[in-house]
């Protein structure tokens, strides 16, 4: 038993890597946020392209919706951008926390 376990092992490991995998990957945010950079995209509608843009633009690692009513936690992620948006959905603004 102990004899077969070994090659799974080392086959269940080997699947986590790729060849070449580093050219094809986008370099990851850097964690730092830097909300100012999404400016541009105030008054847009909120939509899942408009959050990879802002998180590309700003750095951040996260991404909080804020809709108007919306309980917030008041925790502070240096990495999270949170988007506040008005009553019909459009960004109003972007915060870093």
């Amino acid at each position: 038993m102990m004899k077969a376990m070994i090659p799974l092992a080392a086959l269940a490991a080997s699947a986590c890597t790729t060849a070449g995998a580093e050219a094809d990957t986008p370099p990851m945010p850097s964690g730092e946020c830097k909300a100012e950079a999404a400016a541009t995209l105030v008054g847009q509608a909120a939509s899942p392209e408009l959050g990879a843009d802002a998180l590309r633009l700003t750095g951040a690692k996260g991404l909080r919706w804020i809709r108007p009513g919306d309980a917030v936690t008041m925790d502070y992620r240096s990495d999270r951008l949170n988007v506040k948006l008005d009553d019909s959905g459009k960004v109003e603004s972007f915060n870093c926390g």
